[in-house]
């Protein structure tokens, strides 16, 4: 089964702002196609994870692009204590999705256990934006990446939200919201660009159809195009501005989500919740994406 061009754009597109906002944009690509009841499930696992991937690949190039002098201006002011910092944040996440992707995708794959990971997401934004906003650009350190990088770890689950909970896990450090988030999308492209290589050196071994490499391709573009073209969300969420509106959001949609498994008891098996079978072993599964 193949991708259709134009359910990979409507993806590509959708991406972008969701990427840039902490409302987790894998949590969109996962419940997107189970909403409108695309047969999603009925692509190959892996084939399906690594078009995610080559969305996130899509929008990460954009960042770079789109804030290329951030980043040369953090560049510039790299020392041992910074590489300290995105090291620790690193280390963690790829620890944890090296070895327990694959349990991961098995078991917390599904609308249902993406439903609770917004909801999860949701409650820490909220809690840990109640913080003081008493540190700034230079108070990073080891600790910092540390809390940073389990903070990537746990948004390995579907839902959580890499962006939303690394700005938590920095606001419950005491940093500013603009600091917090610049701190999020310092430390993400490095998992981002490790996510993209991991998942390139499983797709390499594998032919493509000429559909399949299509739909990849304008589904990167979109993703691309979107994400380049919504660089004045970052802006919104520095300006200081509270993290509770975002976290509303997220509370809606995993309410949609439920309901809609509520309405349909069966509809969250059928799209990939983990579940027992008789002979008591577990389903496979989508995934949620293993950075954002």
């Amino acid at each position: 089964m193949a991708i259709p061009a134009s359910r990979a754009v409507a993806l590509g597109l959708i991406l972008g702002p969701a990427e840039l906002l902490p409302v987790s944009s894998s949590a969109h690509l996962v419940l997107v196609p189970w909403l409108a009841g695309w047969d999603w499930e009925g692509l190959d696992p892996d084939l399906r994870k690594s078009f995610e991937v080559a969305l996130h690949a899509g929008a990460a190039a954009a960042l770079l692009i789109g804030q290329r002098r951030v980043i040369a201006e953090e560049l510039r002011s790299f020392d041992s204590r910074r590489a300290a910092l995105v090291l620790l944040s690193f280390a963690p996440a790829a620890l944890v999705g090296y070895t327990l992707e694959r349990p991961i995708e098995r078991r917390l794959g599904g609308p249902r256990a993406t439903a609770f990971g917004l909801l999860a997401g949701a409650a820490a934004m909220v809690a840990s934006d109640r913080r003081p906003q008493r540190r700034g650009r230079g108070d990073a350190g080891p600790a910092d990446g540390l809390a940073l990088g389990i903070a990537q770890a746990a948004a390995l689950a579907p839902g959580v939200s890499r962006n939303g909970a690394t700005l938590a896990a920095a606001r419950w450090r005491g940093f500013t919201r603009e600091h917090a988030n610049l701190l999020s999308r310092t430390v993400a492209l490095p998992i981002i660009i490790g996510a993209t290589i991991l998942k390139g050196a499983r797709l390499a071994g594998r032919r493509m159809d000429p559909p399949l490499r299509r739909a990849m391709g304008v589904g990167v573009a979109a993703s691309f195009a979107s994400t380049l073209a919504s660089q004045g969300l970052i802006r919104q969420v520095e300006r200081d501005r509270a993290l509770w509106p975002y976290a509303a959001y997220r509370v809606v949609l995993a309410a949609i989500v439920l309901a809609h498994l509520r309405r349909r008891p069966g509809a969250g098996l059928q799209s990939g919740d983990a579940r027992s079978t008789p002979q008591g072993t577990v389903s496979p599964v989508g995934a949620d994406h293993p950075v954002a």
